[in-house]
């Protein structure tokens, strides 16, 4: 459409001052003689813009002229300057870069209260507590990489070694950043503040089913949240032996497993305390169950029927 040229040619303008003709003519994919119409449309319009001929000559937007293309409403600034956050990692960084540069575009009369945002609005991307670390800047933009290219990926998973997924997406929740993909077919959340390196494979991503990344983030969230007697269990093991437990229990879990504050305990999310119990006792006396004190107790009183019956 022709307006959509027009704000096309206007952005060009603010972003260089001058070009010439064809230069503009090249990056629309139109002719010269375009270009120039569009100039006569946009001078008549009130934008000063003129076209000087000669060496050095070109379509020239007089300094310092701007307007407001970006279309955004006051409000929406406000909400794209209180999201974006330096110290988010680099896609908050991108986002508040981009809010910078919008707001370049923004009439001077108009800036005053949109800046304000900074100032009257914080948006805290972290929960309370938090315990995890800040994903790997490198790792986070590998990812992006694989997802917009929708390409399979080998990622490196805390200390399981090298596995291939297909993804769906990525999810900022609460401040904490998830690879949503499918792994041997199963689609699956893995917390990108544990995955320690990123591979590309330069082979397209086959998922095994069509849903979209909002579809299999909420089918994830709401297996996580529609489970009623889920209970989080913290257990003290060797290092050595974390990665093996996680394996063998992902199947009972509604969650990824967690750090803990204290130096060798984990915190599993189980389904239910039965689950909990019917697992961990395969490990015995290697690991131990620290809360909560329900199924402690069930641990014991389990553990007492087995001697009870074998002596």
């Amino acid at each position: 459409m022709r307006s959509d040229r027009l704000l096309a040619t206007l952005l060009l303008l603010q972003a260089h001052g001058r070009l010439p003709a064809p230069e503009i003519a090249r990056r629309l994919e139109v002719s010269t003689r375009t270009v120039a119409r569009d100039v006569e449309a946009l001078s008549a319009a009130g934008v000063p813009v003129y076209a000087e001929r000669g060496r050095l000559g070109g379509v020239v937007l007089m300094p310092g002229f701007r307007t407001d293309v970006s279309g955004l409403t006051d409000a929406e600034m406000r909400a794209l300057l209180a999201l974006g956050d330096d110290r988010a990692g680099a896609l908050g960084r991108d986002l508040a870069s981009a809010a910078r540069k919008l707001l370049a575009a923004v009439p001077e009369a108009r800036r005053p209260d949109i800046v304000r945002a900074r100032r009257t609005v914080l948006v805290e991307q972290r929960g309370w507590r938090r315990t995890g670390e800040d994903p790997d800047d490198a790792v986070l933009a590998a990812l992006e990489r694989a997802v917009a290219a929708d390409e399979r990926a080998r990622v490196r998973y805390r200390d399981e070694g090298w596995s291939t997924v297909d993804p769906y997406g990525l999810v900022s929740k609460a401040g904490t950043w998830y690879l949503v993909a499918a792994r041997r077919g199963e689609p699956r959340l893995f917390r990108v503040d544990r995955v320690r390196e990123v591979g590309a494979t330069g082979v397209p991503a086959r998922r095994p089913d069509d849903r979209d990344l909002a579809q299999a983030w909420a089918a994830l969230r709401d297996r996580l949240d529609e489970a009623p007697d889920a209970v989080v269990v913290r257990v003290r093991l060797p290092d050595d032996r974390r990665a093996m437990l996680e394996r063998v229990v992902a199947a009972q879990l509604v969650g990824p497993p967690e750090p803990d504050d204290e130096a060798g305990v984990v915190r599993l999310p189980f389904r239910a305390p039965g689950a909990a119990v019917g697992i961990l006792l395969g490990f015995g006396a290697g690991v131990e169950v620290l809360d909560p004190p329900e199924v402690r107790a069930l641990m014991a009183t389990r553990a007492a029927e087995v001697v009870d019956l074998y002596g």
